[in-house]
């Protein structure tokens, strides 16, 4: 169903597409947009449980998108380094594919509580509780990953075996 990439030697292991989502903070979700158009937002998440989770808003053209159709793609760029003399870049990134859902529930709670630790992890425990529990203002997404794969440049890939 999922394409094999064409430079075998420039795949990321699934170990190493699971680093660069956990240490990244934004990515980009591309799903299909009004009329058929594709819509690709920056996003800010956490990779959890094997889980993409972010924030929205309970309405706007990324709720209704998903709501439409579920099949989406998030790309996190983990590397993008110029180097002009060589007329490239020496990159690493991932892609998933999956489904996106609205979630409820002990999820909810758990991806919720997720994302402020991630993004507010230095703010006092308490506060932070009170921030969870009385949301209710937003929406809380996952996407279930049915496919992940990462390249990066073949410049990486020598380094790190060397």
């Amino acid at each position: 169903m999922f394409r094999k990439m064409r430079r075998g030697k420039q795949v990321l292991t699934d170990e190493m597409c699971i680093e660069v989502m956990a240490r990244n903070t934004n990515g980009v979700m591309a799903c299909m947009g009004d009329d058929d158009y594709p819509y690709a937002v920056p996003l800010s998440y956490v990779y959890s449980n094997g889980k993409v989770y972010f924030h929205s808003a309970k309405s706007g053209h990324k709720v209704d998108a998903i709501l439409k159709h579920s099949k989406v793609s998030f790309t996190v760029i983990d590397e993008d380094t110029i180097v002009s003399q060589e007329y490239t870049t020496y990159f690493r990134s991932v892609i998933a594919f999956g489904k996106a859902r609205v979630v409820e529930g002990e999820e909810w709670t758990n991806a919720f509580r997720a994302l402020v630790e991630k993004y507010s992890g230095d703010v006092p425990k308490e506060i932070r509780e009170k921030e969870i529990s009385g949301c209710t203002t937003s929406l809380i997404i996952a996407i279930d990953i049915e496919h992940m794969t990462g390249k990066e440049a073949i410049e990486l890939v020598k380094a790190r075996h060397s």
